[in-house]
């Protein structure tokens, strides 16, 4: 009876290892379920495979293609290119407006059988038809699940769902700096195309591209065509989301961006279940501590936020925030920048109690705020470096 439990076990450990596509996203409403590796495997980190080949044909299925369409209306001014009728009759001809066909190229990670897509918002954004094109040439017909601006996410379902390969989420939060990495996707619309590099930095922020950013940066080339697209570990496992790149040409230039896959889940979640990302927020807004506000606050290190403004009857300000306190800690936990503190409010959500300790003039203080929903995005995009 034992060898029969034993086996038994066996067995089901296999299936998830073969099969994790079993454990599956509900539907829309219901709580969202994945697959995802708990543990890094113990692989020989010191020595590399002669190939990838087995990590890409893994993956490779649950890459796809997107095209967006958006029609835009122009207007144009004409004018006389005869002396004598410009003379006559003025320079200018009346308006005329014009309907031009828009399309781009991108591209997008299957996550779910149920056919859940995540890819950019960047990719989507305005899009009046959108045509996703699966590893086999197969067209399907999708709708928009939700998306997030703030962090250049959106997710899509297709409506048939049946043949559709799901990917095997990994863990972006055990990614080291020198890990290789895979980039999927369809650069310049040539086709799936994979390329390959490493993990040149994680926890990038402050780059103006999104208001909240984490970034996984990698040498992996990426370019316009590759955003929404896999990057990958050496096992064929989802770490990230590639985004965008700094680069004058406009081309790879060996230093790209991927959202990291702990994040995107987490985001995706969201959008499933509420058709929304729901945020906390306290109304307020501020500055880093540099070392000379450091030096003239009396500070040790330069670390904190200077609060520069709270919105009238915000949470921050019914609190008793007030521009020009330094904010230290949330709930115990430092704030030691801007970064910082946008993430541990905004992931306490809504109708949250938060003890924040401040810095006024020479005096600590500690004050009660109480979490509301952050309002949809309206801030103006900073200049970055463009998506692709």
């Amino acid at each position: 009876m034992l060898t029969t439990i034993a086996a038994g076990l066996a067995a089901a450990f296999v299936l998830l290892v073969v099969r994790p596509d079993l454990l599956q996203l509900g539907e829309p409403g219901e709580p969202a379920v994945i697959k995802q590796v708990v543990e890094p495997p113990q692989a020989n980190r010191r020595q590399g495979p002669v190939s990838y080949a087995d990590a890409v044909e893994s993956a490779l299925p649950s890459v796809v293609n997107i095209y967006a369409a958006k029609v835009t209306t122009e207007r144009q001014t004409l004018m006389f290119k005869d002396p004598v009728l410009q003379h006559l009759f003025g320079r200018l001809l009346p308006e005329q407006t014009r309907k031009r066909l828009k399309t781009s190229l991108g591209s997008g990670v299957i996550v779910s059988k149920k056919g859940y897509i995540l890819t950019n918002y960047h990719v989507i954004k305005g899009a009046d038809e959108i045509r996703v094109v699966i590893s086999n040439g197969h067209n399907l017909t999708v709708t928009v699940v939700g998306v997030d601006p703030e962090t250049d996410l959106a997710v899509l379902k297709a409506g048939e769902s049946g043949a559709l390969s799901a990917i095997t989420l990994g863990d972006s939060g055990h990614l080291r700096v020198g890990d290789v990495v895979l980039a999927i996707g369809n650069p310049f619309g040539v086709g799936q195309t994979v390329t390959m590099g490493i993990v040149s930095a994680t926890g990038r922020s402050d780059l103006g591209i999104n208001t909240y950013e984490n970034f996984i940066q990698t040498d992996a080339a990426i370019n316009p065509g590759n955003s929404g697209g896999a990057l990958i570990n050496a096992l064929g496992q989802l770490v990230g989301i590639n985004t965008a790149i700094f680069s004058k040409s406009g081309g790879s230039q060996g230093i790209g961006f991927a959202i990291p896959v702990n994040l995107a889940t987490g985001v995706m979640k969201q959008l499933i279940e509420h058709g929304r990302v729901v945020r906390g927020w306290i109304g307020i807004s501020g500055q880093n501590v540099t070392p000379e506000l450091a030096e003239s606050f009396g500070l040790q290190a330069a670390k904190g936020v200077l609060v520069s403004s709270t919105l009238e009857n915000g949470p921050a300000d019914k609190a008793g925030i007030r521009p020009g306190d330094v904010i230290l800690t949330v709930n115990g936990h430092p704030a030691n920048d801007m970064h910082e503190l946008l993430d541990l409010i905004s992931s306490a959500g809504p109708n949250k109690k938060l003890e924040i300790e401040l810095l006024r003039g020479d005096e600590k203080v500690n004050v009660l705020a109480v979490t509301a929903e952050r309002p949809a995005m309206t801030r103006k995009r900073l200049p970055a470096p463009p998506p692709q």
